[in-house]
């Protein structure tokens, strides 16, 4: 899944990624989705030695423009892990406590603890990305963001943090078709806000804005990975093949218990 990485100091142009690819899984999409559900159980498994082995900490950022799919893939991708070790942090609009503080400060509360995967649905690059597109700060203030964030997450890695990024990433076409079809589902309607239709109209500020969050802020210790997001099934496939590739790049271990194990069986048969 390599070519759905962002390079360091590339130039990525959004208007030229095809949100419909599938790559060499086009026409195979109940084989990529039986391949997602053997994935889910590797997860699992990858999670528990995770969780046990109490080395290694897992911060995974979902971030993409509404409709997008961030809170299927976190679903989809996450379904049968034990929730014990895994969680999930939304980062909408700051409350007033959280403006009282710099920007990152939510953040950090939330990234996670040795044995832990934390899933960010969105994240700090909302500080460059809606804060950009409406101005809610200066530009000479969000401008600073991006080195801030570089060094954020490169404290965060040093000190033990596998960060995976994934920018989903679906074209205006798609966006127009799941907000209709929010409106159209009861069960669906929930999720729609009005300001969407304000956003929508803004969609080519988006788009910069990602464009170079992308370009600056992929590297090698944090990146981006950015996915073909028009297919759900294929999004999922390709995010829950990266976690795993990952986690086991860790090469982790169950921890050896201490002591006499012929002892310890000894002294419970006898009790």
């Amino acid at each position: 899944m390599n070519h759905h990485l962002v390079k360091p100091d590339s130039k990525v142009k959004l208007g030229e990624i095809n949100a419909n690819d599938c790559g060499k899984w086009e026409g195979k999409k109940e084989e990529a989705k039986l391949r997602l559900s053997e994935l889910t159980v590797k997860l699992d498994q990858l999670q528990e030695i995770l969780y046990a082995e109490h080395k290694h900490k897992v911060l995974i950022l979902v971030q993409g423009l509404d409709g997008g799919g961030k809170d299927g893939t976190i679903r989809a991708v996450f379904e049968g892990v034990n929730p014990q070790g895994v969680r999930v942090a939304n980062f909408k609009a700051p409350t007033s406590t959280e403006l009282d503080h710099d920007y990152l400060w939510r953040v950090h509360t939330e990234v996670p603890a040795k044995g832990e995967i934390v899933v960010f649905n969105r994240s700090h690059y909302e500080d460059v990305l809606i804060v950009r597109v409406h101005d809610l700060v200066s530009q000479s203030v969000w401008e600073k963001r991006y080195q801030h964030i570089l060094e954020f997450e490169r404290m965060l890695t040093d000190e033990g943090t596998l960060i995976l990024k994934f920018c989903l990433y679906i074209d205006q076409e798609e966006q127009k078709k799941r907000l209709l079809e929010r409106l159209a589902d009861p069960t669906k309607q929930w999720k729609f806000n009005p300001n969407d239709l304000q956003e929508r109209k803004l969609w080519n500020q988006y788009m910069l804005a990602y464009e170079i969050m992308l370009n600056k802020t992929s590297t090698e210790f944090a990146p981006w990975y950015l996915i073909p997001a028009n297919h759900n099934w294929y999004r999922n496939f390709v995010i829950a093949s990266v976690i795993v590739d990952k986690l086991e790049s860790l090469n982790m271990q169950y921890p050896a218990i201490s002591g006499d194990i012929e002892a310890y069986k000894k002294e419970i048969q006898a009790s």
